[in-house]
């Protein structure tokens, strides 16, 4: 008989709480979150280019809402309406601009956000030693 498996809590090797606020958003929630702010991108853009449709006016308002608001506030618009926030790798701190560029341009190449290591954080979010976090 082996024992019982320990599962350690999603978050644990970066030191965040396994439940509660600063813990590991859920998948589900980015993704709403990620909505959201593809939604009102696609809004602001077509803003501009009514009556025709944004099209990839899109990904430009989407890139520069998303930049500035994590450097800003350290949280998208979609990620306030869920209770979300960028977690920083050093706590206190704004989140620099190229982490918000390198990390915003490999979210809008989508496939970097779904690979995902065992705490369930995007490459994008690796690569910048990031997180998204429950507020």
């Amino acid at each position: 008989m082996s024992p019982p498996s320990q599962e350690r809590p999603r978050g644990a090797s970066l030191g965040l709480p396994g439940e509660g606020a600063g813990s590991l958003a859920a998948f589900s929630t980015r993704v709403g979150a990620f909505l959201i702010d593809s939604l009102a991108a696609a809004l602001v853009a077509g803003l501009f280019t009514a009556p025709e449709l944004p099209g990839n006016w899109s990904l430009v308002s989407f890139g520069l809402i998303t930049v500035v608001a994590l450097v800003v506030a350290g949280q998208t618009p979609g990620m306030r309406l869920l209770g979300l926030r960028i977690a920083h790798p050093r706590p206190g701190e704004r989140l620099a601009l190229w982490r918000a560029v390198v990390r915003t341009g490999l979210l809008m190449l989508l496939v970097p956000a779904l690979i995902v290591d065992a705490d369930g954080r995007g490459l994008h979010d690796r690569l910048t030693g990031t997180a998204v976090v429950r507020d």
